[in-house]
């Protein structure tokens, strides 16, 4: 049996408002798709579509587009997503996962980012005591196709030998049971865990210099609004690749662990 269940699969690491890194991705795996007529694909974007990057609205006006164009796209919803639809039904709305009480609008979050994308003039580090004042902004500014696309985004997804979810699982409970802040929100637990979960989990949400085959997990985030890459792997039975403008780099698993913080 087919470990990509007789697919070619693409995964997509964490976006963060890079448009134009996204877009040429997608150039990128257009090319291979031509490269191999005939063989059936996915697109898997692995979530964090907004914040922190200067066009987020740019980003879910694509991905908005191609899936209304019948793209083999799917999308995952990631952390960073939960935001903006939070935002504007709970304005003062923090991630029970964060301390310290961050406020979306906070900078080590990249909320105003975001809100900047839709035209809303606010400056980063905004008061959290005056979260709420541009609510009635982002409700009249963000599209209800952006809204209900967030809203339709899966948490994870499990095709053949491969597990697709933002951040990852928790170790010890069965894939079909994990549970929603586990999948977009979870660190040490799942990424120091070197045992089988019997699916390679392909996933994003912490940043690595470079994509990173774990042997049990294979990350994606390679910090693209931090400076680095907008990265895809290439999945296709046995077969684990980097895409890159000319084709798909082997990826083999790697020894040791690394882990930036």
């Amino acid at each position: 049996m087919s470990k990509t269940d007789g697919q070619r699969l693409y995964a997509i690491g964490d976006v963060h408002g890079e448009l134009g890194k996204l877009q040429r991705l997608h150039d990128w795996i257009s090319a291979d798709v031509a490269r191999h007529p005939g063989r059936p694909h996915q697109v898997i974007h692995l979530g964090d579509y907004v914040d922190r990057g200067r066009d987020s609205r740019g980003v879910l006006d694509f991905l908005v587009a191609g899936r209304d164009a019948g793209m083999p796209w799917r999308t995952l919803l990631g952390n960073h997503d939960r935001y903006l639809l939070k935002y504007i039904t709970e304005p003062e709305w923090d991630d029970p996962r964060l301390s310290g009480r961050l406020h979306w609008l906070n900078p080590k979050l990249g909320g105003a980012a975001t809100l900047r994308s839709y035209g809303i003039e606010v400056h980063d580090d905004h008061p959290r005591e005056d979260a709420f004042r541009f609510e009635s902004e982002a409700i009249a500014a963000v599209p209800d196709a952006h809204c209900k696309f967030l809203a339709d985004c899966a948490l994870s997804l499990h095709i053949g030998g491969y597990f697709f979810a933002h951040a990852g699982i928790r170790p010890g409970v069965a894939l079909d049971a994990q549970v929603e802040q586990d999948l977009v929100w979870i660190r040490d637990e799942f990424l120091y865990h070197t045992r089988d979960y019997g699916a390679v989990i392909v996933h994003g949400h912490t940043p690595v210099d470079r994509v990173e085959h774990h042997g049990n997990r294979i990350a994606v985030d390679t910090g693209a609004v931090f400076g680095g890459p907008l990265s895809a792997i290439v999945l296709d039975d046995e077969d684990v690749g980097v895409l890159t403008a000319t084709g798909a780099e082997p990826l083999s698993p790697m020894r040791g662990r690394r882990i930036r913080s």
